[in-house]
């Protein structure tokens, strides 16, 4: 069994991942961008077996963006250059038979071209793009004014998007909705037929607060999902470690099965 992170605050505690681990990495400079959508509208997207996991009576999609840092197999080091990328994704949230919650990713974009060969033939939807990522001079006089942000461009005329926060970094994060956005510890996904599960395990992020500077987005709606005005939930996170276990065949409870 791997040790699992520590707790503080209102994040629930995460879990112990069974061994063994076949990935760690570390997601840094991470802007989260949610919108509330219709139940139904989520439920039309995520895989067989689960439901969306909702809050305050709605499904959430979110935008992220982060930077991905010293992925390597294993407990082993980073793997050089394909290691770092930055990571754009669309994602729903969902619910497996067993209450266990996850993320379902709608589409994630990268520039690597030989991890997104890898992850999609793993059934994970990446897709080559090139990405960039923004920041404000880190000696910027203004610490409020510091913007952080992220650009997709897909090839062959495909979507775009190019979107920027200014954090707030005197101001915590740790309401309900921000916690029910970013503590998850696994994602549900659809491969050969079967429901997987993919666990994962972290400790709590460092969230704070922000607000949107830039935001023109083309990945939601390619991603089948309609929004409307500016997002409801905006935070950025310096980041945290991760740490991934072998997949899971989703099993439903035996009730189901009758």
């Amino acid at each position: 069994m791997t040790e699992r992170p520590p707790v503080h605050g209102p994040w629930p505690e995460p879990p112990e991942l069974p061994l063994p681990v076949i990935m760690v990495q570390r997601w840094t400079d991470a802007v989260f961008l949610h919108w509330r959508i219709p139940e139904a509208l989520a439920a039309a997207q995520i895989p067989a077996d689960v439901v969306p996991d909702l809050f305050d009576g709605s499904a959430w999609v979110g935008l992220i963006g982060f930077r991905m840092q010293g992925a390597g197999l294993g407990r082993g080091p980073g793997i050089p250059y394909f290691g770092n990328f930055n990571e754009i994704n669309v994602r729903l949230y969902s619910r497996g038979p067993d209450g266990t919650r996850g993320v379902v990713f709608l589409s994630l974009d990268a520039s690597r071209l030989a991890v997104v060969l890898a992850a999609r033939s793993a059934g994970i939807p990446y897709i080559w793009s090139r990405t960039g990522f923004t920041q404000a001079p880190a000696d910027a006089a203004d610490r409020s004014d510091r913007s952080i942000g992220y650009s997709v461009h897909r090839f062959q005329g495909g979507p775009r998007s190019d979107f920027a926060v200014s954090p707030e970094f005197d101001v915590e994060a740790t309401d309900p909705l921000s916690v029910h956005l970013t503590a998850r510890f696994g994602l549900h996904t659809r491969f050969r037929g079967r429901t997987l599960y993919v666990p994962n395990t972290h400790g709590p992020w460092p969230l704070h607060r922000a607000r949107v500077t830039a935001l023109e987005d083309q990945l939601v709606q390619a991603a089948g999902i309609e929004v409307a005005g500016p997002p409801e939930s905006v935070l950025f996170s310096p980041g945290v470690r991760t740490a991934f276990g072998r997949p899971q065949v989703l099993e439903q409870p035996r009730w189901q099965q009758l």
